[in-house]
């Protein structure tokens, strides 16, 4: 089979993922259920969008098993290609830039500064030139509530809302494939070939192994609130860092 001088340009921008089984270096189990799945592919994704000025055409779109949204693969005026998140709207053909005097239109990337307040934005920056670190999710979006002194209000999908330095970047538009949760395995197998092997339920162990486990027949879990197979509480336990660095950026908790 021939290549073609693309399939080499798109060549540079994938490598094999290495698997670890969920072991650690020592070679111990530090994630439960993880083993085997297929051979994967990991794309290198632009996070920065820092090609300002230099505008893009929209070449393709792929699958991305290692993610649940689709990818768009972009060929700039210069020659290079980078893949990016695909939002909902992009179509092939379309041209896509990024920086301050981008068009405020689905794919674009620009400061928060520049952003009209309302829009729904994703692949949003924590510290300004560090690359996209929230909402990178299948069919999430962020919304701009206000801008004020150099800093931007942003609702997150969480429902949190959050202050921003307006030099930040983000996307505009929703993440795609926003149906992700509403899919259906269908059988074990495919579960395995994505890499999650069984769980075994907590009461249906032995004591040594869970301490859910024990009991004649079914006895339930034998305590007030269930707990992790090390013994830590499962449900209403904050696990937050009391004081975190972000603590003073967030306007309104989740919750």
């Amino acid at each position: 089979m021939r290549l073609e001088a693309s399939d080499f340009m798109n060549k540079k921008l994938k490598k094999i993922l290495l698997k670890t089984g969920g072991r650690d270096a020592a070679g111990h189990v530090a994630v439960r259920h993880q083993g085997g799945g297929s051979k994967r592919y990991l794309r290198e994704i632009d996070w920065k969008r820092n090609k300002v000025g230099i505008t893009a055409k929209v070449i393709d779109f792929e699958y991305d098993p290692n993610r649940g949204a689709p990818l768009a693969l972009l060929q700039y005026s210069d020659g290079e290609r980078r893949y990016i998140l695909a939002p909902e709207g992009l179509k092939i053909g379309d041209v896509v830039s990024s920086g301050p005097e981008a068009e405020i239109k689905v794919g674009n990337a620009l400061p928060l500064g520049k952003i009209p307040i309302g829009t729904a934005v994703h692949c949003l920056e924590i510290k300004p030139g560090k690359g996209a670190q929230l909402v990178r999710g299948a069919g999430n979006a962020a919304y701009i509530m206000a801008k004020e002194k150099g800093k931007a209000t942003v609702k997150l999908p969480s429902g949190e809302l959050r202050l921003f330095s307006s030099q930040a970047m983000a996307t505009i538009g929703q993440i795609g494939n926003i149906g992700r949760k509403g899919r259906i395995l269908g059988k074990a197998g495919r579960k395995r070939r994505i890499g999650i092997r069984p769980t075994v339920r907590g009461v249906s162990q032995n004591p040594r192994s869970h301490p859910h486990g024990g009991g004649e027949g079914r006895s339930g879990i034998g305590m007030p609130s269930p707990v992790s197979r090390w013994g830590k509480k499962t449900l209403g336990l904050k696990t937050r860092k009391p004081k975190k660095y972000s603590d003073k950026l967030i306007v309104k908790r989740r919750k």
